[in-house]
C-alpha cells in the first residue's frame, strides 16, 4: 500500500510554500523603503488558499511557467495576479507606498504563521513516521 502525499499532509505544504514567498515580498518591500515611487506589494493569503483548493479539489493544480527559461519546480503557483499593491495609510512626497512599521509586524506576523505551518507539517510526518515504524 502507497502512501499519498497530497491527501496525508493536506494544505500544510501549499500554506508553508505560500509563507515563504510572502517572506520575500514583504522583504523586499522593507529593503525598498526608500526608493522614491516604490510601490508596497504584498500576497493575500486567503484568496490563494481559496484558488488552491479549488484547483485541488477539481484535480486540476498545476504549475504554470510564464516563461520556458524558468526553473520547473513543484509547489505553489502564486503568479502576479495575486501579487497586490498595497495601499498606504499616509501619502508620501517620492510617492513610496511602504509603511515601514506596517511592513516589519507583517513579516513578523508572516514569520509566526510560517513557524505554525512547520510546525503542523512536522507532526504530520511524525504522524507518518510512526505509522510506518508500526507505533
Amino acid at each position: 500500500m502507497s502512501i499519498n502525499f497530497d491527501s496525508a499532509l493536506g494544505i500544510h505544504e501549499k500554506a508553508l510554500s505560500f509563507r515563504a514567498q510572502r517572506s520575500e515580498v514583504l522583504a523586499n518591500n522593507i529593503a525598498n523603503a526608500d526608493t522614491p515611487n516604490y510601490k508596497a506589494r504584498d500576497l493575500d493569503f486567503a484568496s490563494v488558499l481559496a484558488q488552491q483548493s479549488e484547483k485541488t479539489q477539481r484535480g486540476t493544480f498545476q504549475i504554470s511557467r510564464t516563461n520556458s527559461q524558468h526553473i520547473a519546480v513543484d509547489g505553489l503557483d502564486i503568479g502576479d495576479a495575486t501579487l497586490q499593491y498595497r495601499n498606504p495609510n499616509q501619502a508620501s512626497i517620492d510617492k513610496n507606498t511602504v509603511d515601514p512599521q506596517l511592513e516589519q509586524a507583517s513579516f513578523a506576523e508572516n514569520s509566526v504563521q510560517f513557524q505554525a505551518s512547520f510546525t503542523l507539517l512536522n507532526s504530520k510526518f511524525k504522524g507518518l513516521i510512526s505509522a510506518l515504524r508500526g507505533e
